[in-house]
């Protein structure tokens, strides 16, 4: 029995030897309050953008009123007694030649007019003369001069009937008139 006793003396120092002593904790200051926990929120998963092009909001395409939109106008203005082009007609005249080119079944007619002063024949030879500067930048960007015609109105067909000059510098243009087969 003192062996049985023996053993189970050794066996419980073996075991109290073998234990280890705990670490001391940290104390924790009496107004300190332990650090909030912030939840991250799950990142939000965007639909793909699709880019969004407005509505075309402008004439029918190939229609007299779409060359007169895309042109930003259906005349170029002269000056006194002149039928040379000025750099800003020639802007004018591009754009109606881009429009034209685009849509080749159209034909354009080119009215020539003059202010009020002058004489009737006078006039009319110089509305043919702005017709025809017209014609041959047309013609010169391509345009095939048979979808073009020239007419003179002279003075017959003023836009402003006033007898000042502002109505004078309106009633010196050449206006191109586009036909198109069922637009116009």
């Amino acid at each position: 029995m003192k062996l049985n006793t023996l053993i189970a003396v050794t066996f419980i120092l073996m075991l109290s030897a073998c234990a280890s002593t705990p670490e001391p904790q940290p104390k924790i200051a009496e107004n300190t309050q332990p650090a909030p926990v912030i939840e991250q929120p799950a990142p939000i998963e965007r639909a793909p953008v699709e880019t969004i092009v407005p509505e075309y909001q402008g004439p029918q395409p190939g229609t007299v009123d779409h060359f007169k939109f895309v042109s930003g106008d259906d005349r170029v203005y002269f000056g006194f007694n002149e039928y040379t082009l000025t750099a800003q007609t020639r802007e004018v005249l591009k754009s109606q030649v881009r429009w034209l080119q685009e849509y080749s079944g159209a034909i354009v007619v080119i009215g020539g007019n003059a202010d009020e002063r002058g004489t009737r024949e006078y006039n009319l030879a110089l509305g043919a003369r702005r017709a025809d500067a017209v014609k041959d930048f047309f013609v010169s960007q391509g345009i095939s001069s048979g979808r073009i015609t020239t007419v003179s109105y002279g003075k017959e067909r003023p836009i402003d009937g006033r007898s000042n000059e502002e109505a004078w510098a309106l009633n010196r243009n050449a206006h191109s008139a586009v036909l198109v087969g069922g637009n116009s």
